[in-house]
């Protein structure tokens, strides 16, 4: 079966509903992106808007669930597909979803502190757990200015350029 991988950044606009299935954890929320653009006059006007329900399952369910909500900006990446269905009154109706595969705030509009999950059914964290979180003191403060972007040997061991 064919699936279009699909990202879009936009603000959480619904109140998050969390359910279960048996022994599967569902957590879904709509997003809504919206484009803006810079009109004649200089002045920004609204553009189009998608509006689209996130479909988090297992372990991204629990990890959205305690970390967004309402309001908060993201980043989902997942599958787009077309859900159809009979709403209440008998009439045929159908909504863009994505099964999400990662979830995250939109870091160039908030800040987040991440912390592991514990391993679900057992002790422990994930992995990289037990390596503690960098202080301020050990975050750098300046970008370093004097490396030159198009030298691939400044980089660290197995890392790639931006532009790969």
């Amino acid at each position: 079966m064919f699936e279009t991988p699909f990202t879009v950044v936009g603000n959480i606009v619904t109140n998050p509903v969390r359910l279960r299935f048996g022994d599967q954890e569902l957590f879904k929320f709509r997003v809504a992106s919206n484009s803006r653009r810079r009109g004649a006059g200089g002045t920004w006007e609204p553009g189009n808007s998608l509006y689209v329900t996130v479909n988090c399952w297992g372990n991204l369910a629990r990890g959205v669930s305690a970390s967004l909500g309402k309001g908060d900006a993201v980043v989902v990446v997942g599958h787009l597909y077309t859900s159809e269905y009979e709403d209440k009154e008998g009439v045929r109706r159908s909504s863009v979803e994505v099964r999400a595969t990662a979830v995250g705030p939109d870091l160039s509009r908030c800040s987040a502190k991440v912390e592991q999950l514990p391993r679900p059914g057992g002790t422990g964290t994930a992995p990289d757990g037990d390596r503690p979180a960098a202080t301020d003191d050990e975050r750098p403060d300046t970008v370093d200015d004097d490396v030159d972007e198009s030298d691939v040997s400044a980089l660290e061991p197995g890392a790639l350029p931006l532009s790969a």
